[in-house]
């Protein structure tokens, strides 16, 4: 597979995305478990975001953290791609049409949303009710996203599982002023959780619409990323980079960079490769688990009885709502903006797959 970088052409003109021209072609053959395997672990390194973010010096900015952690992994992300790319670029790749650069360029900006929003909200509403907000709200703002984008209707299997899980993250979040118990809501915080939702949702579909063009995953996420790390490139020094500079500091920025932002979206991308984009959707709701668990056993948050039935409807609702009728509403990559959709760059590009590692 033909992968990114600022590859010279026959014209020796700089491209920003060289593709092949062949679809991706599953293996029926495969191992089973070759996919859910996979995305099954990624989901469980995301989860670990959170919790790791929470180890970093007190001094250092929320979004600062999140920003050091993509800026370094969203660079390896891309240059891991670039040397494939010097090897097999020529006349079998093909540029990404200028036309397409928007879309690309609104694919990093939401990348760069995600952890700009994300953090601060961990560190306002804790791991747990920060990381379940986002997950939650992600597929409900995709499955908006495509009503708006393709004018998609949903259905009433959708509405039903919508209703639900934002019911279940109304309980969760209130639980602890209900009860008495806990710190209470934070206004701002899920505002941030909710932002990183819509962030998430809205890259999905941004890469699952060009890699349904025919580019190849890695090149869409590589770039993508990539271009997101020059991004937020300037909120690390902000806030000034000192915190970088103590042993624990560089940690928690490694690890946020190999760990939960380039292994897991390798694990993801090679997962989707064996498996279908609702299978994959379902395990990664992992992560949801993964944190909360983390959260309370290991920060020693603490969520009261009423919270836990929120998580447990929410993830209820999350499971009605993606296992049933996943492929109507939320991306993948062949269905987020088929080629009659309102966004349209090129009609003229074959599917490569699924949708792309997220």
């Amino acid at each position: 597979m033909t992968i990114p970088a600022l590859a010279r052409n026959s014209t020796r003109k700089f491209t920003l995305l060289s593709v092949t021209t062949r679809p991706a072609v599953l293996d029926h053959h495969v191992n089973p478990l070759a996919g859910p395997v996979p995305v099954l672990a990624a989901a469980t390194l995301w989860g670990t975001t959170g919790t790791a973010a929470s180890f970093a010096p007190s001094a250092a900015p929320a979004a600062a953290i999140g920003a050091a952690g993509l800026v370094l992994g969203g660079s390896l992300l891309f240059l891991t791609d670039l040397r494939p790319i010097l090897r097999t670029g020529g006349p079998r790749g093909r540029a990404l049409p200028r036309r397409e650069w928007p879309l690309l360029l609104l694919g990093a900006v939401t990348v760069a949303g995600y952890p700009l929003s994300f953090y601060p909200a961990v560190a306002r509403s804790g791991v747990a009710v920060a990381t379940v907000i986002t997950l939650g709200s992600a597929p409900v703002f995709a499955g908006l996203l495509a009503w708006l984008l393709q004018g998609a209707r949903p259905a009433r299997r959708w509405t039903v599982g919508t209703v639900a899980a934002i019911a279940g993250c109304a309980v969760l979040v209130l639980g602890p002023e209900l009860t008495g118990g806990g710190a209470g809501m934070d206004v701002l915080g899920v505002a941030l959780a909710l932002v990183a939702g819509l962030s998430y949702a809205a890259y999905t579909m941004v890469g699952g619409n060009l890699i349904a063009r025919g580019h190849p995953s890695g090149a869409v996420m590589g770039t993508m990323f990539g271009t997101a790390g020059l991004l937020v490139l300037p909120v690390v020094f902000a806030g000034g980079p000192s915190w970088l500079l103590s042993a624990r500091g560089a940690a928690v920025a490694v690890y946020l960079a190999l760990v939960p932002t380039y292994a897991a979206y390798r694990l993801f991308g090679y997962g989707l490769r064996h498996t279908t984009a609702t299978t994959a959707t379902v395990l990664s709701l992992a992560e949801a688990a993964v944190a909360a668990l983390l959260g309370v056993v290991l920060l020693g948050e603490r969520l009261p009885a009423l919270s836990w039935a929120g998580l447990a409807v929410l993830t209820a609702g999350l499971a009605f709502l993606t296992l049933p009728a996943r492929s109507r509403m939320l991306p993948a990559r062949s269905r987020t903006f088929p080629a009659r959709s309102r966004m349209r760059f090129d009609r003229s590009r074959p599917a490569e797959g699924r949708r792309p590692a997220s």
